[in-house]
């Protein structure tokens, strides 16, 4: 079997099964934000930079996920694409994480292959890629036997489509599945070319109450075109597709009600003129 080398591991996120372990055992014991509805959860919303900024959002939402039995399957959508960008996907082998291999899902990436054009990865030929890898190893922790089928979308209708189907083929193989949009929201500062509102807690706090507010109510809303069309127009979503997708899919899979679990900037740890929001919802 191929096996996908992480990128990120020992600097985005611990390096080592053992301290893998007990960053997401520390993220869970002391600041996980649980869910008090007792309803089915089906997917969410992660941000993806490295844990010391967003792990523990990431955590939040996929300890949160945990039911009674775990999914056959993990999908997960993500990756920095614009609106014209393609949809890229490994379709065979293993992710490999601290915490042991992840296998891919092949036959329902056959079946999206035969309906999209995806660009193909391979574990030897890939794009570095944070928004997808940093979820591994939660994934792995907290479904330990679950397969993964990620997916990079841009911010179009296509992407809509994909996260439709690939819940229509997964009930069609029988697979329960869980669903997960990898997104960071509002990059803000000088970094990133964004300082309309200045610098310091003024931008801060219209970045927290005005532009990824916006963008999270309309998550929360269950409202992928116009999640798409925020992004685009404002900023506030580095993936707006893998939001949207996710956001389908989760529909698809019967959500009707979604819950905001977690929201934090950057600058609330390192306080600095360019800065992150991140965010964690359930569906």
């Amino acid at each position: 079997m191929n096996v996908r080398k992480p990128r990120f591991a020992g600097s985005w996120y611990p390096g080592t099964e053992n301290e893998c372990r007990q960053e997401i055992e520390k993220f869970t014991k002391f600041n996980v934000s649980v869910s008090s509805k007792r309803i089915k959860r089906v997917g969410g919303i992660v941000p993806h930079a490295g844990w010391q900024f967003s792990g523990q959002i990431a955590c939040n939402v996929l300890y949160c996920l945990k039911g009674l039995q775990d999914p056959d399957l993990i999908i997960v959508f993500g990756m920095h694409l614009p609106s014209n960008g393609p949809n890229i996907m490994m379709p065979e082998g293993a992710w490999e994480t601290p915490l042991g291999l992840i296998r891919v899902h092949e036959d329902l990436a056959q079946m999206l292959i035969k309906r999209f054009p995806f660009e193909i990865e391979t574990p030897s030929k890939f794009f570095q890629d944070n928004t997808i890898e940093l979820q591994m190893p939660l994934i792995k922790y907290f479904f330990p036997n679950a397969k993964v089928l990620a997916m990079g979308v841009p911010p179009n209708a296509t992407s809509i489509e994909i996260g439709k189907t690939v819940v229509k083929y997964a009930e069609q193989l029988n697979l329960s599945i869980k669903v997960l949009g990898s997104t960071d929201l509002t990059h803000y500062g000088p970094n990133f070319g964004m300082t309309t509102k200045g610098r310091g807690r003024d931008a801060v706090n219209w970045v927290r109450y005005e532009n990824d507010r916006r963008i999270i109510e309309l998550m929360l809303d269950l409202e992928p075109e116009k999640v798409i069309q925020e992004a685009l127009n404002n900023h506030n979503a580095c993936c707006g597709g893998a939001a949207a997708a996710a956001i389908v899919s989760a529909k698809q899979l019967g959500a009707t009600e979604s819950e905001s679990l977690v929201y934090a900037t950057s600058y609330d740890k390192s306080p600095s003129d360019s800065f992150v929001g991140y965010a964690g919802i359930i569906f």
